[in-house]
């Protein structure tokens, strides 16, 4: 991260992380046609949970809520512009990204994978289109505890325009395509060769 002392000069900031334990609860239940027999979905975060592996929480009939894991958040000084548009969404959410399972347990065919603050990098795994990439409200906790890093660590980094060059670029021409055309009006000519056929 670039910083600038009270003097103006350039120094480079230690990069600052914090970590907070979070548990991740997926609720089960009865999947809405035929071909899909069960539905599975990340909706719920506990702030500094123990480890948990698919503890059962909650259960209404058919719909069971599981503790299924818990993973480690790590939030670094150098992406607090990616926090402070996470917070500044309608609903302060966190990025939840399960891969598929290779041994499915309760069943459930996707595995956690990791969560993150950072929209950008959880816009990222949202579109390359693998596994499963669910937003989960953040809890008022998480909001505090995110807001206060950001406090403590956001530096707004200055915009520095960058100066053009007063070298005219007009004035040479470089080349005008393909050297097998001769004509230079039409440079995205496809070549011939000398039988007359396109190269």
């Amino acid at each position: 991260m670039v910083h600038r002392d009270e003097g103006g000069n350039i120094s480079t900031m230690a990069l600052i992380t914090d970590t907070m334990p979070v548990g991740l609860i997926i609720r089960k239940q009865p999947g809405v046609t035929r071909w899909v027999k069960w539905i599975w979905q990340p909706v719920g975060l506990i702030p500094g949970a123990g480890d948990a592996e698919w503890r059962e929480l909650r259960r209404d009939g058919d719909t069971v809520e599981y503790h299924a894991a818990t993973l480690n958040l790590t939030i670094y000084s150098s992406d607090t512009d990616a926090y402070r548009a996470t917070l500044n969404s309608r609903t302060p959410s966190l990025y939840v990204v399960m891969s598929d399972a290779a041994d499915p347990v309760n069943g459930c065919p996707w595995t956690p994978k990791l969560i993150t603050v950072n929209a950008f990098e959880g816009q990222g795994y949202n579109e390359s289109g693998e596994g499963l990439v669910e937003l989960v409200p953040m809890p008022v906790p998480m909001i505090a505890w995110l807001r206060d890093f950001i406090e403590k660590h956001h530096v707004e980094e200055e915009f520095i325009k960058r100066r053009r060059d007063k070298k005219r670029i007009d004035l040479v021409e470089d080349g005008k395509g393909d050297i097998r055309i001769r004509q230079t009006s039409d440079v995205f000519r496809a070549p011939r060769n000398s039988s007359g056929r396109v190269n």
